[in-house]
């Protein structure tokens, strides 16, 4: 859903209102009277074994805001599934006085084009506070973060130590204290309904976002989900703060919390004084927790900077600081860690004392009140650096700015989105994208010409020298993503996630770097264009397919992802559950099944009996291998992408095998890339361009097909990287990506690639919808 620019302020909502929403008014203290967590939750957070829903966080945050001058709580708007999605401003009483002013301060020192000279700098520097956006909670399983927040919150709402004061006056801290409301509501009652039995720490068997499960942290520059959108138009444009603190948990093996420096690669489109910056900050960060006693504080070691799906305010003149603290079981503790069971360790090793590991964790006792200690100590760490170093905070922000303004001497000057391409949706996603980040795009009102090439009038042209020009290269330019070894001629080292992210590749369409400015009658700055997705012309009319979707307890986040873009586009589907597959006679209410990326042992078998409470275990079984069996034989049409390409393979005993199983990393490696896909099938490329960019990682597959019944309808292109990084090109050149048989009355469709990453590749969505509507066979035919 698109936020109406005149609706992007936050309003703040009465008592009265948000208590409607979360029905907790009754327990609120009288005004001037700082309640603590625990006397409205009835516990205080962090608390061994209790978890705190959403219900009882936003009702402690409404009677903190009444009876605190120091914190006002802001509704921005509703959750995915209509929660409150609520805000806290923290500061002293004599900066929220002035609060609009400091926001407007904010603003002109983000954009030095604003300042009148000297004198006004000087007096804004003087003026202005460091804003410190701090974000909790995006994995509801990561249970820490959302209980950690109100302890942080009560902290600087009720002390009056020094270090709270000095923060206070120095310092407007922005808390969204949790990035996912609905998650953390249903991991807490799915824990307090098992807690005290075997299953009290079992996995939560749905997606913990309606869509997106744990991809949540990986939109952060396709703005597709409500919570991001929220997020970015409320929080970030809106304040444009110096520093974000995304507090996470990691896996409980090794190291007990990371802070930055973050290891190699950075994205080169960052500015280099932000990199020092963030790596001061988290090296900070770690003194002072290993100051204070707390083993186990690691830098320079997991996790790298380098793809914008996770650091919108790197682009945005801002230090974004990850932490990541050990996790345990959910709420309940692990009660005696072994130091032999210790282990794992990236960049680092988790036994030896080193420079960036300087006092190893040797084991014991871990749990929620560990983990929320370490975060809090971690959150008032950095909000000290942020009130110390007020000035220099402000005047990094500052010189950051300026440097992005100033006239580029390397690269291109700007980019042109051509006129009246043949995919409006996928330019109208891109300039959705770019105006959302706060780019600044124009359009032409008359034909132009720069570098020597003519551009019609209509032209949307994005130049660089803008505050945030830096995100517009990043994701319009190709990835080229740096070779790195564990050692010379060995392994790769594994990017913390992937490699490319080029919008023109994405989503299917043109932009084109120049290296001069464009002198052209421009208008002002676009409005960001809303999402407007059509139904496929294969899938209307009273004959579009009967499509059902399968939805196991062990659910990956692709087909939450799928039900987005089929939610976007008013495609009609169902969901097949596990005991529907079983039942058989699928053929009675679809014409065909999408199976998403998943295991064949997942598909099969699912959670195993005793890891999950009664009900959620199993899989389709045999039974429903049967059923699909049938289903497909009896004229039904099987859709079946990457992994879950394996049961259809097997099932059908297809003579198709997968040319890349089991190569080593340093012969064949491509952790998230683009490649050239050509389309080979006539009938199935109808209408289309011949080739695009196909999204390739770690799940995905090659084809070999020894069966000539076997048709290939795309082949990966000779030369296949278009951006990010292939080890072994040779191992996937001209081979198949997407086959499809005939079995019995019915086909199989494979997809060795993932047609829809994360909502983003439009350029493939095309294919999906044309496998689904059996168009290649004409068996659903609008011509």
């Amino acid at each position: 859903m698109w936020i109406p620019r005149a609706l992007r302020r936050p309003a703040r909502p009465t008592g009265l209102l948000l208590a409607l929403a979360v029905g907790t008014l009754a327990a609120v203290p009288a005004a001037g009277q700082v309640p603590t967590p625990a006397s409205i939750i009835g516990f205080a957070p962090g608390t061994e074994r209790q978890l705190a829903d959403w219900n009882d966080l936003t009702g402690y945050y409404e009677a903190l805001a009444r009876a605190s001058d120091r914190v006002a709580l802001d509704t921005l708007g509703p959750t995915t599934d209509g929660r409150p999605f609520v805000m806290l401003t923290i500061t002293s009483p004599e900066n929220h006085a002035q609060l609009d002013e400091l926001q407007s301060i904010q603003r002109r020192l983000a954009d030095p084009r604003l300042l009148t000279g000297e004198a006004e700098l000087e007096e804004l520097l003087d003026r202005g506070r460091t804003v410190v956006l701090i974000t909790h909670g995006i994995h509801a399983t990561e249970v820490g973060s959302s209980q950690s927040a109100a302890n942080l919150a009560y902290r600087l709402a009720s002390s009056n130590d020094g270090r709270v004061r000095e923060i206070l006056d120095n310092v407007v801290v922005l808390q969204i204290p949790s990035l996912n409301p609905d998650g953390l509501q249903w991991v807490a009652e799915w824990y307090r309904e098992w807690v005290g039995t075997r299953y009290e720490a079992s996995d939560l068997p749905w997606l913990y976002h309606r869509y997106v499960g744990h991809d949540n942290n990986r939109d952060w520059y396709a703005f597709t989900q409500q919570e991001t959108q929220l997020t970015i138009e409320l929080a970030h444009n809106a304040w444009r703060p110096q520093i974000v603190h995304d507090i996470h948990q990691m896996g409980g093996s090794g190291a007990r919390i990371f802070f930055p420096p973050y290891t190699e690669p950075w994205d080169p489109n960052i500015d280099p004084a932000l990199t020092s910056a963030v790596s001061q900050l988290g090296t900070w960060m770690a003194a002072e927790l290993t100051a204070q006693g707390k083993p186990g504080v690691v830098v320079q070691a997991i996790y790298d900077a380098y793809t914008p799906a996770r650091a919108y305010q790197h682009y945005h003149a801002g230090a974004r600081i990850l932490s990541e603290t050990a996790s345990a079981d959910l709420a309940t503790s692990v009660v005696s860690v072994d130091p032999a069971d210790i282990g794992g360790g990236r960049e680092y090793d988790v036994g030896t004392r080193s420079w960036k590991y300087p006092w190893p964790w040797e084991g014991g006792r871990w749990g929620l009140p560990q983990i929320v200690d370490y975060m809090e100590s971690g959150a008032m760490a950095l909000l000290t650096n942020a009130a110390r170093n007020r000035r220099y905070w402000l005047e990094n922000f500052v010189g950051i700015g300026e440097r992005a303004i100033a006239e580029r001497t390397e690269g291109p000057r700007a980019w042109v989105i051509p006129a009246d391409q043949s995919n409006q949706p996928g330019v109208d996603y891109a300039l959705r994208v770019l105006a959302m980040a706060d780019v600044e795009v124009h359009r032409a009102v008359e034909p132009f010409t720069v570098a020597g090439e003519r551009f019609a009038a209509g032209s949307w042209v994005v130049p660089l020298n803008q505050p945030y020009g830096s995100f517009a290269q990043t994701m319009l330019e190709r990835q080229v993503y740096p070779d790195l070894r564990e050692y010379p001629g060995g392994p790769p080292k594994r990017p913390y996630d992937v490699t490319a992210h080029t919008l023109p590749l994405l989503l299917d369409f043109e932009a084109i770097p120049v290296d001069e400015p464009v002198q052209a009658a421009l208008s002002d700055p676009i409005d960001p264009p809303a999402f407007d997705f059509e139904l496929p012309p294969e899938l209307r009319g009273d004959a579009a397919p009967r499509i059902g979707i399968y939805k196991g307890w062990r659910e990956p986040m692709e087909a939450g992802w799928t039900r987005w873009v089929f939610d976007q586009h008013g495609l009609a589907y169902d969901t097949i559950h596990d005991a529907t597959m079983r039942d058989g006679a699928l053929g009675d209410h679809f014409d065909v099944i999408l199976l998403q990326d998943q295991s064949a042992t997942q598909i099969v078998q699912g959670f195993a009996e005793g890891s999950v409470p009664p009900g959620y275990s199993g899989g389709i079984g045999d039974a429903g291998v049967t059923a699909l069996r049938d289903f497909v034989r009896g004229g039904g049409r099987l859709v079946a992408i990457e992994g879950a390409t394996d049961l259809a393979i097997d099932l059908f005993d297809l003579d198709v095998s997968n040319a890349v199983d089991r190569l080593p990393s340093q012969d064949f490696y491509i952790p998230g890339s683009l490649l050239s896909l050509e389309i080979t099938d006539e009938r199935f490329g109808t209408g289309l361009e011949p080739e695009t960019a196909a999204w390739y990682w770690g799940s995905s597959r090659v084809f070999d097909v020894s069966d000539p019944t076997v048709r290939v309808l795309a082949r990966f292109a000779d030369r296949p990287l278009l951006s990010g990084w292939v080890l072994g090109a040779e191992r996937v050149a001209g081979r198949p990506a997407i086959v499809e048989a005939t079995v019995g009355a019915g086909t199989v469709t494979l997809f060795g690639f993932q047609p829809n990453y994360r909502g983003q590749s439009m350029a493939t969505w095309p294919l999906l919808f044309r496998a689904l509507s059996g168009v290649r066979l004409g068996i659903f035919d609008h011509n």
